[in-house]
């Protein structure tokens, strides 16, 4: 059962991802910029097919993906240093011939690098605006869509038998001939609602107690002998669980919480990876709410949809919920993860736009000719650096979430 969870959440990444770079090709494209390809996964291909200009591929590593937008780099500018001490190209130069070579003759023009910077805050902040959408709508599905759980006068239990102060007595309920799948009405004459009104009305009661109920339609009428037991007052039944559809101020708040909880961590970042890295070496417990890779990921999604969880009331759509709540967090993080201005993220090429824009706007402001586009290529050793740094930090979580990995049983 637990395959299937993991399942869900393997293909609601990857179609979050295949939306991200969508995200960026498409406004892309509507800004003319010629886009070669549009990947799922890295590594060798193992499906494609080329629809106009764009070849559309399925790849063997389904940890991600990516969409090709020519010229990304300018050419440097005269007078800049595009050789290092020993004669061989920068990394910042080779970035900008490979860029370069990637433009076939004729498409020159459709360069990303050309773009005015407004377009390119556009096309690379769109990408994240999808994850943000989605974490919205994955949160609304679960909260509106399923609802939020509350006890329900449905009994999913009663028990023939209860333990108090150390005995095992009858349960008052089932003597009386109440059963799970009955929904009590009344107590004592007084028509309840909610599992809370009709729990304070048993808990105000004296001496025995007369319970309505509902049973395939039919109306019951039962009088019951609590178990009291100093201000405890007990009959022996266990709620059922029923879903109520949330309002929209309650999905505006979760987004928010989700937003400002992934901020959180997202800030957090090297002080949480020091803690798992702790963990590994000397098994302390993990943060629940810590990071995780993707393999801790798919572990909380098989617990969700183990066969303990499914089998119990409710138990289906308390997993459909959770899986769709994993799935706006990631979405979540990806949003706003994306959007650090670090290279080779969405906000390192963000960034750089908006600096552009600010430039052309004093210039034109001075009267002075409108200045040549940033060389992002410039930060090509910052790029690396970030790269080995995700990297790095991608193989600890993995080694955390297989040794000392976070459960929800």
């Amino acid at each position: 059962m637990g395959i299937i969870g993991v399942l869900v959440i393997v293909v609601g990444l990857l179609i979050s991802v295949a939306l991200h770079e969508c995200g960026h090709m498409i406004p892309a494209k509507k800004f003319g910029v010629y886009v070669p390809e549009f990947a799922v996964g890295f590594g060798p291909q193992i499906f494609g097919v080329k629809k106009g200009e764009t070849t559309y591929s399925l790849r063997a590593i389904l940890l991600g993906g990516y969409v090709r937008l020519v010229g990304m780099f300018a050419p440097a500018r005269d007078g800049v240093k595009t050789t290092n001490r020993r004669g061989k190209p920068t990394l910042a130069q080779e970035a900008r011939e490979a860029s370069m070579e990637e433009i076939p003759e004729g498409y020159g023009s459709r360069a990303f690098y050309l773009l005015h910077p407004a377009q390119k805050i556009i096309v690379m902040i769109s990408g994240p605006l999808v994850n943000l959408f989605l974490s919205i709508l994955f949160l609304s599905i679960a909260l509106v869509g399923i609802g939020i759980p509350k006890a329900s006068l449905t009994l999913s239990e009663v028990p023939q038998q209860l333990t108090t102060q150390g005995a095992t007595v009858d349960a008052p309920a089932y003597a009386a001939g109440i059963r799970a799948g009955d929904t009590i009405t009344g107590v004592n004459g007084s028509a309840v609602t909610s599992w809370e009104q009709m729990r304070q009305n048993i808990a105000d009661s004296q001496g025995s107690i007369d319970i309505d109920y509902l049973r395939n339609g039919q109306l019951f009428h039962v009088k019951v002998d609590p178990l009291r037991s100093g201000d405890s007052v007990s009959i022996g039944v266990i709620a059922g669980t029923e879903y109520q559809a949330a309002s929209a101020g309650t999905v505006a708040s979760a987004v928010g919480e989700t937003f400002t909880g992934t901020v959180s961590v997202v800030a957090r970042l090297p002080i949480a990876l020091w803690d798992v890295g702790r963990s590994i070496f000397t098994g302390a417990p993990r943060d629940s709410g810590g990071v995780m890779s993707v393999v801790g990921i798919g572990r909380i999604a098989a617990d969700a949809t183990s066969s303990d969880v499914t089998s119990s009331s409710g138990g289906w759509m308390r997993s459909a919920a959770l899986l769709l709540s994993i799935l706006a967090s990631l979405n979540m993080a990806l949003f706003v993860f994306n959007l650090l201005p670090f290279p080779p993220l969405d906000g390192g090429h963000i960034v750089p736009a908006i600096y552009e824009w600010i430039r052309r706007g004093l210039a034109r402001v001075r009267g002075r000719k409108v200045p040549p586009p940033v060389d992002t290529a410039r930060l090509m050793p910052l790029t690396y650096a970030m790269g080995t740094i995700l990297v790095a930090m991608t193989v600890l979580l993995m080694i955390a979430d297989i040794v000392v990995p976070i459960s929800l049983q």
